[in-house]
């Protein structure tokens, strides 16, 4: 069986111990490699490459850091079947699904070629006699990225493009259930023409986190998982001197009005509920509906449920596997919970019949009606394909129930009313609002994050903010008493 070793300074590079993980296909159960598990002093030596790599990359033009990332972008673009198999195999997500995660990584990629519009300063002349004053945009230095398995292209893709655009080099420490994704991105940057040790992938556990997380020549730390290790991230990073960005975990309301359109509401509660086996920290996990609809909806969410096909994400089902066995029999126990808060179990996804093999991690599209709000149920983040529905009175019910909460990440309302819509766009205190869009993701030039235990730091990813992430700002207050040229020289300078 394979193990899979870290990507160090353009190469490969075994690990300096015999620690290893289990990498599982889990449509079929099974361990199909393993992962190497970094020891502190591997930790090291990726964090060693990065920093004798940060020099020059800093100092290579803006022109030339274009050219990579316009090179990179062409490469993913023509091999994205490649990346989305290799994604599917290992977490588990339909093709098509997996394909979207790479386009939607693809987007920021394409965010980050226009780097030197993103990096450009400001200046002003004569603030005092013969004094100018202007700012520079200058990279941080060595930077850690540590991902979660639900994307394991997208979102090292939402930092990584950004940070190196801006001079920094890398290291990724990707999940260790689904590492071949950030092996296979290190290639194709080498293929693109990215130098040496500017990106490197460190394969492991705690370990690695804890050595990027206290590493004195880490200068940053971009972060996406759940909210306890979001908040372990942020507090020991920003106590070790770096800046932290650390997204962690839901709970994304569908607020639905009287006056919405119910089969578009039906649609979208499947898409966000149950795409990516509700493995997404964007999923909606409870629809919240303003009586008298509730009855009428579920009935319609219901029969689109029924027409469900769960399997094998290669063999052309809507939704695949959970993760692994442990977090399968983790989001099903929450069944057996909202059983016993005497909810109701519209449609129970146990025990169903799939398209694979019986020792796949399944678990089907679960519908739960009148769900308590004390239930952990409806408190927790499932992170599985379990859909709530809370019944509530009012518009200013439903809202009052989401901003009660502890998580700000995404919510949707659907709605024809422009000017309910409008007073849920200035009241609700979540960071991702949809109005009749019930992913609302931001495309690559706008940025993603919550509020509240959503978000742990200042900075969201990708759009301005992540530049602003990745970067230092200086101001220089300038005189220059004796003008002086370089020559004549009648060619357009190049590089």
């Amino acid at each position: 069986m394979s193990t899979l070793s870290h990507f160090i300074n353009g190469e490969l590079v075994s690990n300096s111990s015999s620690r290893v993980g289990n990498v599982y296909n889990p449509a079929l159960g099974e361990v199909v490699r393993q992962v190497s598990l970094a020891e502190v002093s591997d930790a090291q030596k990726a964090i060693n490459a990065a920093s004798v790599a940060f020099p020059s990359w800093r100092d290579t033009s803006l022109a030339k850091r274009t050219q990579v990332m316009f090179a990179f972008r062409e490469i993913l673009n023509a091999t994205k079947n490649e990346l989305a198999a290799i994604i599917t195999e290992e977490h588990g997500k339909t093709l098509p699904d997996a394909l979207g995660e790479v386009s939607r990584g693809l987007e920021v990629v394409e965010f980050a070629t226009g780097l030197a519009h993103q990096l450009k300063g400001s200046f002003s002349e004569s603030v005092s006699t013969g004094i100018d004053v202007y700012s520079l945009k200058q990279p941080l230095g060595v930077v850690g990225i540590i991902s979660p398995f639900n994307f394991p292209a997208m979102v090292p893709m939402w930092f990584f493009p950004v940070a190196i655009a801006a001079g920094n080099t890398v290291v990724l420490k990707p999940s260790e259930k689904n590492p071949s994704a950030a092996l296979w991105i290190a290639e194709k940057l080498k293929q693109a023409g990215l130098p040496d040790g500017v990106f490197n992938v460190l394969q492991g556990d705690k370990v690695a986190v804890d050595e990027l997380l206290s590493n004195p020549l880490v200068e940053a730390i971009s972060f996406v998982g759940s909210t306890p290790i979001a908040k372990y991230v942020y507090e020991t990073g920003t106590a070790n001197g770096k800046r932290v960005q650390a997204l962690g975990g839901a709970k994304n309301h569908m607020l639905v009005l009287p006056d919405a359109d119910l089969d578009l509401v039906a649609d979208s509660a499947i898409n966000a509920g149950f795409g990516s086996a509700g493995e997404r920290c964007m999923a909606i996990s409870v629809v919240l509906a303003v009586e008298p609809i509730a009855d009428e909806l579920i009935s319609k969410i219901a029969s689109r449920m029924a027409a469900l096909t769960v399997g094998d994400g290669t063999l052309g089902c809507d939704m695949g596997p959970l993760i692994t066995k442990e977090h399968r029999d983790k989001v099903s126990s929450y069944i057996d919970l909202a059983i016993a808060d005497k909810a109701e179990v519209v449609v129970d996804g146990r025990g169903i019949e799939v398209n694979g093999s019986a020792s796949g991690f399944w678990l089907g599209p679960t519908l739960i009606d009148k769900v308590p709000v004390t239930s952990k149920v409806y408190q927790d983040e499932i992170f599985g394909p379990v859909l709530s529905v809370i019944r509530v009175q009012s518009f200013a019910e439903g809202v009052e129930l989401i901003n009660a909460g502890k998580y700000g990440n995404g919510t949707a309302i659907f709605t024809n009313d422009g000017g309910a819509a409008r007073r849920f766009q200035n009241e609700i205190e979540v960071g991702m609002i949809g109005i009749n869009v019930p992913i609302p993701v931001p495309v690559s030039y706008y940025s993603f994050g919550g509020v509240k235990s959503s978000l742990f730091g200042d900075t969201k990813a990708h759009g301005v903010q992540g530049f602003n992430f990745f970067t230092k700002e200086k101001t220089v207050t300038s005189r220059w008493l004796d003008p002086s040229h370089g020559g004549i020289n009648l060619g357009f300078p190049q590089n």
